[in-house]
């Protein structure tokens, strides 16, 4: 195979199976060619991945040696897009009667979750995560793109049991916002004991939900690794009830009198 069609093909691998660690052989053969040249093709592969700020290739030596890709963002990159973000949350016409703020579409715009997802990984690049949870729902194409680039599995929790997921653990907890009773349920198959996992949510008040969701991983004896929010409400951090979580943006209370809503950038940092 000639080192252009050679560089298409690693190239597609990589991108479609990040922090999938192979070794060398493997590629060798899927190439047909000699282990020098991957090497050289891996070299050139790294190097560009780095350039446009995709992420780079992990490589490591000795008898069970190979290759893993991990996807990032780079922090020019990732400043770039939370701009964009900024710009579309501010617009007037996206303020909701009762003070709320419209973000359906770019929950559901694909390359907007997408890239919010690079973003995550890129920050929690340095952990080790076994699984992504979130709670139902406007969480859930959020965790799915971050989980993507990290290559693992999605665990929802939700407010209801289902019939279709077997035996569930439940718990109860109080809502930081509206000091509510909540339920939040979590099926036992869904997660193994002692996992590693990341918390994924959309939008964070006084962090009620979150709390939730840690009490109930206590139960699988899950490790929160990190916490990763969309927005958080500029509003709360009186009642904050977590300190420890990563948040992309920072959502000021809209002024629904003079029409107007304020969205800063949040405290995530890139590593």
């Amino acid at each position: 195979m000639k080192r252009s069609n050679r560089l298409v093909v690693l190239t597609e691998y990589f991108l479609e199976n990040p922090r999938k660690h192979i070794q060398l052989p493997y590629f060798v053969e899927l190439c047909d060619t000699t282990k020098s040249s991957i090497s050289e093709d891996l070299d050139i592969i790294h190097e560009v991945f780095q350039i446009k700020g995709l992420g780079y290739l992990e490589r490591t030596t000795g008898a069970g040696g190979g290759v893993k890709y991990i996807a990032t963002s780079s922090a020019e990159s990732s400043r770039e897009f939370i701009s964009t973000l900024q710009k579309k949350l501010e617009d007037p016409a996206r303020i909701l009667p009762g003070g709320y703020l419209y973000m359906s579409d770019i929950l559901g715009d694909p390359s907007m979750v997408r890239e919010i997802g690079r973003v995550f990984a890129s920050c929690f690049a340095h952990l080790e995560i076994d699984a992504i949870v979130t709670v139902a729902t406007k969480g859930i194409p959020l965790a799915y793109a971050t989980a993507s680039f990290l290559n693992v599995p999605v665990v929802i929790a939700r407010r209801d049991p289902k019939v279709t997921e077997g035996s569930s653990v439940s718990i109860n907890y109080v809502s930081g916002s509206s000091r509510k009773i909540q339920t939040m349920v979590l099926p036992k198959r869904s997660l193994p004991d002692g996992s590693n996992v990341c918390i994924i949510d959309d939008f964070m008040k006084a962090g009620g939900t979150i709390t939730g969701i840690k009490s109930l991983l206590e139960e699988f004896s899950a490790t929160v690794q990190a916490v990763g929010v969309l927005a958080e409400a500029d509003d709360e951090e009186d009642e904050r009830v977590i300190t420890d979580y990563t948040s992309l943006l920072k959502i000021s209370p809209v002024d629904i009198q003079n029409h107007h809503v304020s969205v800063l950038p949040g405290n995530y940092q890139m590593e």
